[in-house]
């Protein structure tokens, strides 16, 4: 805090001695020079053609307003004070202003934002902005698949490669330090705007009760400008005639965005320059996350294929369909009284599907993903270390980050720092931070509930549902109805509740979006990296519940408490508990999976694509007038703004997909597939967006990918354990492993070798239906003759033996079974992760080299430049100086 109160001293006294208020009627403002548009569409200049445009805010005449609407003249009297009393500030603090008409609506007014040398040098230093100080002259070395790289990269010709500088923050006493080969392009664009931004954020327009109210965020709230943005260069489908401009939004367009690239390396360096390191470390991630996918794809795809073609010699599925095993087993119902008796082999189709993807290939794949997320992660910290390097931002945080206009309008309070025992100003006091954690953390945990009871409300449904899908379906083959044997109760309720829950998940996406924003506005974090990764981590903890609370529930806990028919269990003492198909609970989270994650994947593409090409599509329309040519800024104004959050939500949206493909893998081995396929798409449509359908976005720095990565870190954790459990408890792997090595052969067995045969029949256990309590006893239908037992999914003694209904051996060895593997498994994961995170350290040496190498040359150029400009001002002295000294080291030697 200390350090940012000195450079609010800094800025007062090098920009603006005083700020300017709104006082009593009669105050004479600057106002921005009105000029007409010139008729050049393209320009990015003012009128005079020499001063750049850097930013523009847009703002509608309270004049007409009050015209066209019936509007209270006091308020827009007000409001206007405030703008004009604004832009008189940012005239003081040295922006020059020029104001041009709307062509296509006299209502709109566009006011240019210049920032002159002095202003960019001014705020480059405080801001610590790190500028060129000499060109690399570091040797990069070749790698031996540059040839191959090459291939899919944009072309040098089309695409010049950056020329890599040493840099260093920038200090206006020692500008002949830096190297400044032209004024106009010493500053890039991108650089110009995020001073300008910054300017514009921390500008008085008002004081109320000895409270300053400042920032562009605040009168764009309040609705006194409309828009405020940096310009794009020009169009994105035609390059720009102006010599002066580098066309780089056509080019991204082109070699980036457009459809036919999708082949094509990402250009990120120019992303990075045009859009800054946030936008560029973001596409730079996706892209990584990609290609990764590309491994995980192949061998999930492997395993998929494997357990297709294992369905052929699949014995325990071929029982299922078999009319004289399946077709003779007669199950007990699943409900009480509406649900009635059934035959196995009605579910003959989904055994056949569940073959596919409860095989051993599900283990091997379960295990590869466990080491593929390590190698995902530990190979990305090398790649993002490398483009703080590349990019300059190994030291961003520490030094160029300046607080939150929010935050420092809250900054009344003065404390003592322990350390250096001086006042410093912070916005609460320790009790009101504790009170703060204490409600946002109350906030959150209240709002977690809240989607637990929604999806408590789904299972509910599952529960009243089934019983009618139970008494309307058959629960019979017909061969002349092929469609019972895909619609059975467990699949309707499946199908239909999955449906429902993607929904309902998508419509509290929204609701507690809005959430996390109050709550993270009233916790008041200092920076905006600190106010992101707040939110990033509220928003991931309601997202994890929403979107993955069913799939543990279908996973972890459908149908392992069930009872028996005889002593059901209830919820809430009415609804019996869900049970799993006699296959197990596999197929079902299979089919949650694809439903939820295909559905996100196209609803968000739609999103994306049909939303904001709608909402310009309109706007054109309504602009459109007699006026054919518009300026640059009005083609500008006419896009789609970005929105507060930024990225925020494209890296939530992957992040979840991130957790489908780890955390539930071993049930969904295309579930990388699926992600690949989204992604390809994702990278161009994000980039279409950005180019085509938003407004240009402010450039800002950022070191890494924030909050992200410790949450994803967690999320490769946890998914070890849930595929684990997933291979444990529910598919039925160990189960058929313990039956086909110890209960298919002496002493518990009647077969002469290991065999698979009999499975069906050994895991099913027998009831009597004469044991059935009133309130839950079935109508017998007509077919069921004059059968006494009926068979359930269990590990039960049967009725009239000593322990009837209770737990046999066969259980207690699956328990064992299922415990000694994952622990086994877990152990040996999480091993090979430590090895693997051990053995790949997060920075390359190479990386290492170049920082210590650039820290070397700059120290010693900055420490050379000063030696010789010291020497060539003391002049001859300072050789007669030397001398001497020599001389009298010499006399005394001798």
């Amino acid at each position: 805090m200390k350090n940012h109160l000195l450079l609010s001293e800094e800025m007062e006294q090098t920009i603006l001695p005083t700020y300017g208020t709104i006082q009593e009627n009669g105050m004479r403002f600057h106002t921005a020079e009105m000029v007409e548009f010139n008729q050049n569409s393209e320009s990015l200049y003012f009128n005079d053609d020499q001063r750049r445009i850097d930013y523009v805010l847009v703002y509608e005449d309270e004049i007409l307003k009050e015209q066209t609407k019936n509007t209270k003249k006091n308020l827009l009297l007000k409001q206007k004070k405030k703008r004009q009393a604004y832009e008189s500030n940012l005239m003081r603090n040295g922006l020059q202003l020029e104001a041009t008409k709307s062509v296509s609506d006299d209502g709109l007014v566009f006011v240019k934002v210049h920032a002159p040398w002095e202003v960019l040098c001014t705020y480059a230093e405080v801001m610590h902005i790190k500028l060129p100080i000499q060109p690399n002259d570091l040797r990069q070395k070749s790698s031996a698949f540059n040839w191959f790289t090459k291939i899919f990269s944009v072309s040098e010709n089309v695409i010049n490669p950056e020329q890599e500088f040493f840099t260093a923050p920038f200090e206006k006493d020692r500008i002949s330090d830096f190297y400044i080969n032209d004024r106009d392009s010493f500053f890039t664009p991108a650089t110009r705007s995020r001073i300008v931004q910054f300017i514009l954020s921390r500008v008085e327009y008002a004081v109320k009760d000895n409270v300053k109210k400042f920032g562009i965020n605040k009168l764009l709230d309040s609705g006194i400008y409309k828009a405020a943005f940096p310009l794009h260069d020009c169009r994105f489908n035609v390059k720009s005639e102006d010599a002066r401009c580098q066309n780089e939004r056509y080019l991204l367009y082109r070699e980036w965005a457009h459809p036919r690239s999708f082949f094509k390396l990402q250009p990120l360096d120019f992303v990075r320059k045009y859009y800054g390191e946030k936008i560029g470390i973001y596409f730079a991630w996706l892209g990584f996350y990609t290609r990764m996918l590309l491994l995980a794809a192949i061998v999930g795809l492997c395993c998929f294929l494997y357990g297709y073609k294992s369905q052929e010699s699949c014995t325990w599925s071929k029982e299922v369909c078999d009319p004289n095993i399946g077709g003779s087993i007669i199950m007990c119902p699943q409900c009480d009284k509406e649900c009635t008796y059934w035959y196995l082999n009605i579910t003959c189709e989904s055994s056949k599907k569940l073959c596919i993807f409860d095989s051993f290939g599900t283990l091997v794949f379960a295990v590869f993903m466990g080491i593929w997320v390590t190698l995902f992660l530990e190979f990305w910290k090398r790649r993002q270390a490398e483009l703080e390097y590349e990019w300059d931002t190994v030291e961003f945080l520490e030094q160029e980050e300046q607080p939150l206009p929010e935050y420092e309008a809250k900054c009344t309070h003065v404390v003592v720092n322990p350390i250096t025992q001086q006042e410093e100003h912070v916005p609460y006091t320790m009790f009101g931070k504790c009170l703060r954690m204490a409600f946002c953390t109350s906030a959150v945990l209240f709002w977690i509930l809240l989607i637990v009871a929604s999806v408590v409300g789904i299972i509910v449904y599952r529960l009243s549902v089934f019983l009618v899908f139970s008494s309307s379906l058959p629960r019979h083959i017909n061969g002349t109805e092929a469609i019972q044997k895909y619609l059975t109760p467990q699949t309707a309720t499946t199908v239909t509740a999955s449906i429902i829950s993607f929904i309902i998940i998508m419509l509290l996406n929204m609701l507690y979006e809005r959430v996390a924003i109050m709550i993270t506005d009233f916790e008041l974090p200092r920076t905006k990296t600190e106010y992101e990764n707040s939110l990033t981590t509220k928003m991931f903890l309601f997202q994890f519940v929403n979107y993955y609370s069913s799939c543990f529930y279908i996973a972890f806990f459908k149908g392992k408490f069930v009872g028996y028919p005889g002593d059901p269990v209830y919820w809430f003492g009415k609804f019996r508990n869900e049970e799993c198909d006699p296959g197990g609970c596999l197929l079902e989270l299979t089919t949650q999976l694809t439903i939820i994650m295909g559905g996100k994947a196209i609803w968000n593409n739609i999103q994306e694509i049909l939303l904001p090409w709608i909402k310009n599509l309109i706007a054109r329309f309504r602009s459109s007038g007699i006026e054919t040519i518009k300026p640059r800024w009005e083609q500008d104004y006419r896009l789609q703004p970005v929105g507060k959050l930024g990225l925020f939500y494209e890296y939530l949206e992957m992040v979840i997909q991130f957790g489908f493909v780890t955390l539930f893998v071993a049930s969904f081995p295309l579930a990388p597939l699926l992600a690949l396929v989204n992604n390809l798409l994702e990278i161009r449509v994000d980039a279409w967006k950005l180019t085509t359908q938003f407004r240009r976005m402010v450039p800002e720095k950022a070191q890494d990918i924030g909050a992200w990565q410790p949450i994803m870190q967690g999320v490769a954790i946890v998914a070890v354990v849930t595929n684990a459990m997933i291979i444990a408890f529910t598919s039925d792997m160990i189960p058929r492993l313990v039956y086909y090595w110890s209960f298919s052969v002496p002493p518990y067995g009647t077969e002469t070798s290991n065999t698979m045969q009999g499975y069906i029949n050994n895991t099913l256990s027998v009831f009597s239906i004469s044991d059935f309590k009133n309130e839950s006893r079935p109508v017998p239908p007509a077919w069921f003759g004059t059968a006494t037992t009926c068979r359930y999914r269990d590990f039960r003694y049967p009725p009239g033996h000593e322990h009837q209904y209770e737990h046999s051996i066969f259980y207690w060895h699956v328990i064992a079974a299922k415990l000694s593997f994952l622990i086994v498994m877990e152990h040996i994961v999480y091993f090979i992760k430590f090895i693997i995170s051990y053995i790949i350290p997060d920075i390359s040496n190479e990386t290492k080299d170049k920082i210590k190498r650039e820290k070397y040359l700059i120290q010693k150029l900055l420490h050379e430049k000063h030696l010789k400009l010291t020497k060539k001002q003391m002049g001859s002295l300072a050789d007669k100086i030397l001398k001497g000294v020599d001389n009298l080291t010499v006399d005394k030697l001798d």
